[in-house]
């Protein structure tokens, strides 16, 4: 889910006006890259307190993706609508990795 909306969020930065290559394209293609990234590493951890600590800093890199996203839209830089339905997208990753965080939460305890 993580990586299929990075690609998805490079594929709408693709229309970005020229002068936020360095800026607004730039840092929603990285933040997005890091969600994945952050979920892929706190995986391959083998204590319960390194993945969740992953997890969270991939809750924050989505968050951002998310402002950055809807601001995007309010800017023009994307179709509005575009620019909600991404957002909602992750919304819902947002809540995927809350509930795995409550997975592991509940796993450790047992």
């Amino acid at each position: 889910m993580a990586e299929a909306l990075e690609v998805e969020v490079y594929k709408v930065t693709k229309d970005f006006p020229k002068e936020e290559k360095y800026g607004s394209t730039n840092q929603l293609r990285r933040s997005s890259a890091a969600v994945a990234n952050n979920i892929a590493e706190g995986y391959a951890r083998h204590s319960y307190q390194e993945k969740v600590r992953y997890l969270y800093i991939a809750k924050g890199e989505a968050e951002e993706t998310k402002r950055n996203i809807i601001r995007s839209g309010k800017k023009d830089f994307l179709a509005e609508d575009v620019a909600n339905e991404l957002a909602d997208k992750y919304t819902g990753l947002l809540k995927a990795i809350s509930g795995y965080i409550g997975f592991l939460r509940d796993k450790s305890s047992k």
